[in-house]
């Protein structure tokens, strides 16, 4: 379920579209300025958080003017701390206003997603669990939000609906049971891992008897899941999921689950506080 740590391919489009939202048909507040005056200018932040989408912004600086220099201090991934200037640009004052809202939107998300990330991925580090985001990302930026759980140290879970099978309640009802559910999996994509969310042991009963490969406990007992883990005998992976959070994350760690899957990482990330300044 993990994927190389490299950037997405529709890394330009995304920042077109951004830029499109922001600029439309152009920044009339930027034109009070003369064309010629040059400025230097920082971004930093002003709390401490991982760094995440210098990419990003790299591409807002291209597209907007390609003759911004930029100079990064610290790369994605590295912490950073309050009021230290981790980025320095020098440009025309007018396209560095203009690109600095799209910019500054992409690195805050980005490493608001990288914080929390790490936040969890230390807590259970101490565990083989891997944890994995989900598809509960903000529209547009999915590929952006998976690549910066990976900066924090998490795992990516599937991209979208094409490149796995996750089959859950009511999947199985219109299929009419799991062993269905599976054996249509099997045959209409062969080569694709298939994963059964299952509600309790009976059904976890059912889902290694279809021989799924992942199993995904959804709101399992810590009871119910180290008997699901001691039952299940590594014949399938298992995954635990259903609101955890920094409380919870911990005891179901140590059940023995070899995924935890979390949509907080990318649905209640909190965006971190950034401010680019001009500098003399």
């Amino acid at each position: 379920m993990t994927r190389p740590l490299t950037l997405p391919a529709d890394l330009g489009a995304t920042v077109a579209n951004a830029i499109a939202e922001d600029v439309g048909s152009g920044d009339i507040t930027a034109q009070l300025i003369p064309d010629h005056v040059q400025a230097n200018a920082s971004i930093f932040s002003r709390e401490s958080a991982v760094l995440c989408g210098s990419a990003w912004v790299n591409e807002v600086l291209r597209q907007i003017d390609p003759t911004i220099a930029f100079e990064w201090l610290q790369r994605d991934g590295d912490h950073i701390e309050p009021q230290h200037p981790f980025v320095r640009l020098h440009g025309r004052a007018r396209s560095l206003l203009t690109a600095e809202r799209c910019a500054l939107n992409f690195l805050q998300t980005l490493s608001g997603t990288a914080t929390i990330s790490r936040r969890y991925a230390e807590l259970v580090a101490h565990t083989p669990v891997r944890l994995l985001d989900t598809r509960k990302t903000i529209p547009g930026l999915r590929t952006a939000q998976k690549y910066a759980v990976a900066v924090g140290g998490c795992s990516n879970h599937r991209m979208g609906l094409f490149d796995a099978f996750l089959v859950k309640e009511n999947h199985i009802n219109a299929c009419g049971s799991i062993a269905a559910a599976v054996a249509a999996a099997r045959m209409l994509q062969p080569g694709k891992p298939v994963e059964v969310e299952v509600e309790t042991l009976d059904q976890l009963d059912q889902a290694l008897r279809a021989m799924a490969d992942t199993i995904m406990l959804d709101n399992f007992t810590l009871t119910d899941m180290r008997h699901a883990v001691a039952h299940t005998r590594k014949r399938a992976l298992l995954e635990a999921s259903g609101g955890i959070n920094c409380d919870t994350l911990i005891p179901i760690a140590e059940t023995g689950v070899d995924f935890i899957s979390i949509g907080a990482l990318t649905k209640d990330c909190k965006a971190i506080d950034l401010s680019m300044l001009f500098t003399h």
